[in-house]
């Protein structure tokens, strides 16, 4: 709720101003998100203990996010939401879209996510989801800024992910380990990195919503690797 609370208010804002922002200012304040993402999926994946786990699950992942269309299915639930609220079509259509889509993937892919909903879910410590939630508002005053009131709807998915995750922590608290967290980690590293160069930066198409699968497909990896004796270095 927290986390709901700081993107509802910096999302409002960036709507509200957006109109008064110049051009070159909401471009570049999005291209320095979509520059710090990169560096920040760089300095997650460098944390992993196995390359080849990594590797494993993104290549596992994409083709499970692909037989699910995982993609597909919200970029269509971000098309009804723009008919369903919003008039027109077009340019500003694909605006919403593109908004509603960058959001939730920015606001709930990365492992700090995962991480402060596990520890919040397994302890009750909730200050990691706090700065969380304190650079998502920054962020969705950007994002909204630029890329308008599509970045708001995000706020279920929020709710749903972020609060699921917890509520799901708590219940599987005993299976997860240090391992397990550190290539989920990597692997959410990864995915934003397809985030910052497919839908930040925009240097090419990249259909990043269908990496997810391998943040799940990562600890089950680790899992069957010790269940085999091949021990992570």
């Amino acid at each position: 709720f927290l986390n709901i609370t700081t993107v509802l208010i910096g999302g409002t804002l960036g709507v509200l101003l957006g109109a008064r922002l110049p051009d070159r200012l909401r471009k570049t304040v999005v291209s320095g998100l979509g520059l710090f993402t990169l560096a920040y999926g760089l300095l997650l994946f460098s944390r992993t203990e196995n390359a080849l786990v990594v590797l494993g699950s993104i290549l596992v992942g994409s083709l499970l996010g692909e037989w699910w269309r995982i993609e597909d299915g919200l970029q269509n639930l971000g098309r009804w939401l723009e008919k369903r609220f919003m008039k027109g079509g077009g340019e500003r259509q694909a605006r919403f879209v593109q908004g509603f889509l960058t959001a939730s993937l920015v606001f709930c892919v990365g492992p700090m996510t995962i991480l402060g909903s596990i520890q919040d879910g397994m302890t009750g410590d909730y200050q990691l989801l706090a700065v969380k939630s304190v650079l998502d508002g920054f962020a969705s005053l950007a994002f909204a800024s630029s890329l308008g009131v599509g970045v708001l709807f995000s706020l279920p998915v929020i709710l749903i992910y972020q609060g699921g995750l917890t509520l799901l922590a708590a219940q599987v608290q005993a299976l997860v380990t240090p391992q397990m967290m550190t290539e989920m980690s990597a692997v959410g590293g990864v995915i934003l990195l397809a985030i910052a160069v497919g839908n930040l930066l925009e240097l090419r198409p990249l259909r990043s919503a269908n990496f997810l699968p391998a943040l799940v497909v990562a600890p089950l990896l680790v899992l069957m690797l010790n269940a085999l004796g091949i021990s992570l270095p």
